[in-house]
C-alpha cells in the first residue's frame, strides 16, 4: 500500500487473454507501422498494461513487400550484419532486403522499436508473424483487422 491508500495494479499470468490482430501494410510508412505494431506487441494499448508481464497480443502482418518509405530512404538505407570476423560487414541495401526478404524489412523495424530485453524477444518471436502476400495461415485464431487511423496513406 501506498501513503494514500491506493495500490498499483500488476497483471497475472490468469488476466492476461492475447488476442490476434491482422495489419495491412500496403502503402504504410515502414516506421509509423512498425512503432504501432511495436506498441500492440509490448501490450502498452492495454489499461491492464505491466512492464515485467508479456500483456501484449498476436500481431500478423500481410503485404509486407508493398510497405513504402519516405524520402530517400528507398535509395540510401541500409541494414548493417557482422560475421565476427575483422573487417566483414556487410551493408545490405534497403531495395535488395525488400526484393529478397520482405518480411525481415518489418520484423528489423519492430524490433528497433521494442526494448532490448529478454521479454521483446520473446515477444517478437513468438507474437509477430510477418507476410510479404496478402495470405497467412492463422485463420483460425480468426484475427481481427487493425487500421490506424493515423497511418493512412493521403
Amino acid at each position: 500500500m501506498t501513503q494514500h491508500g491506493t495500490t498499483t495494479y500488476s497483471a497475472k499470468p490468469s488476466d492476461i487473454e492475447p488476442q490476434w490482430f491482422v495489419v495491412d501494410a500496403q502503402d504504410m510508412v515502414l516506421g509509423r507501422l512498425a512503432s504501432e505494431v511495436a506498441r500492440i506487441l509490448r501490450g502498452k494499448h492495454k489499461p491492464m498494461f505491466t512492464p515485467h508481464m508479456d500483456t501484449g497480443d498476436h500481431v500478423i502482418v500481410i503485404n509486407a513487400s508493398k510497405v513504402r518509405v519516405t524520402g530517400n530512404k528507398a535509395t540510401q538505407k541500409t541494414y548493417f550484419k557482422h560475421t565476427g570476423y575483422m573487417g566483414h560487414e556487410s551493408h545490405t541495401p534497403f531495395a535488395t532486403m525488400i526484393a529478397k526478404h520482405p518480411e525481415r524489412v518489418i520484423e528489423k523495424a519492430v524490433f528497433g522499436m521494442l526494448p532490448k530485453t529478454t521479454l521483446a524477444r520473446q515477444s517478437i518471436r513468438g507474437k509477430l508473424k510477418v507476410y510479404a502476400g496478402a495470405d497467412h495461415p492463422h485463420v483460425a485464431q480468426k484475427p481481427t483487422p487493425l487500421t490506424f487511423a493515423s497511418l493512412e496513406s493521403k
